[in-house]
């Protein structure tokens, strides 16, 4: 019976190398295997990291969705469908979501132009501006709860703001209690903590805008307002759209801010759907129902992200 040439071997005579035609056994480990297995080595650790603190905690919370379990109680029952049932009768889940999407949108609202207009200030060559960069993106490294402390003092009726106000004769709420200032008060703090970060970002970009577009459109006799929207926002939009998807993602999962400041209150106005499932996981021990929030907090952002990740296609500029 013929040997296949790619597993037959023959051996060298005596003191020499193979002869011309004599097929020779290639090496298990060549090149392109060694690449290869490089390659899983380094991507190993990230691959194990996103199995067992994402997908691995996805498919747990979507497995409790479908059970009541009550930790004081010891109970870990299987209930079916009847947590997304209680989800589409929930008499405050619609207020909920109302604050949620107030909050957002007031969030990156004033997030990304506050950001955007400090950084095109920024990015004018004056003296001091290093001074004035560190000040405003000193605040995202501050601690978050230390920030939001402090800010809840300022806010109170005889707090700093309001002794602030009195003194060009203003006299300023309660910001906390009342039902409109509160949810402005909790945006304003969260955009102060971390219009810095954003800040930055845009300040890189603007950096990065070749300086002869501004002199071509000058010369062209376009105003700054033109050279504004007709160069630099085209060639800053791939950062427009990184800030706006963090952004918003960050928005959806605001926490310490409510917790701190207001406690969902007055009534459902600052109760964020984060804050929500904290109360119905970990206050009234619904920890099935609590799972079934997060899956529908999951599926929103899910949602957002893919939305603007296909509305990009439209706007965003690329100079390849």
């Amino acid at each position: 019976m013929p040997v296949s040439p790619r597993t037959a071997v023959v051996d060298p005579p005596e003191g020499g190398s193979p002869t011309a035609g004599q097929p020779v056994r290639r090496p298990f480990w060549t090149r392109r295997r060694r690449d290869q297995l490089a390659g899983l080595a380094f991507v190993a650790p990230q691959l194990a990291g996103s199995v067992v603190f994402v997908l691995l905690p996805i498919a747990l919370v979507v497995r409790y969705s479908l059970y009541e379990w009550n930790v004081l109680a010891g109970e870990f029952h299987y209930t079916g469908g009847d947590n997304y049932t209680k989800l589409l009768d929930d008499a405050n889940l619609p207020e909920v979501l109302k604050s949620t999407a107030l909050f957002s949108a007031g969030l990156v609202v004033l997030n990304l132009s506050l950001a955007l207009a400090l950084a095109v200030l920024l990015n004018q060559k004056l003296r001091g501006m290093t001074v004035f960069r560190t000040l405003f993106f000193s605040p995202v490294v501050v601690s978050l709860v230390a920030w939001t402390i402090v800010w809840g003092f300022l806010l109170q009726a005889e707090g700093g703001i309001n002794g602030l106000l009195r003194t060009v004769g203003v006299d300023g709420p309660n910001w906390l209690r009342g039902e409109g200032s509160a949810m402005f008060s909790v945006v304003v703090v969260q955009v102060f903590k971390n219009v810095g970060l954003n800040m930055v970002l845009f300040l890189a970009a603007l950096q990065g805008v070749p300086r002869e577009l501004y002199e071509a459109a000058r010369i062209d006799g376009a105003d700054p307002w033109r050279r504004f929207r007709s160069v630099t926002v085209p060639l800053i939009s791939p950062t427009i759209l990184l800030t706006s998807v963090i952004t918003i993602v960050g928005s959806l999962q605001v926490f310490a801010q409510v917790a701190v400041l207001t406690q969902g209150g007055p009534k459902l106005s600052t109760t964020v759907l984060v804050y929500y499932l904290y109360q119905q996981a970990f206050q009234f021990h619904h920890f099935g129902y609590g799972a079934t929030l997060s899956i529908l907090l999951l599926l929103i952002v899910l949602a957002l992200t893919v939305f603007q990740w296909q509305l990009r296609k439209r706007w965003v500029f690329y100079e390849t």
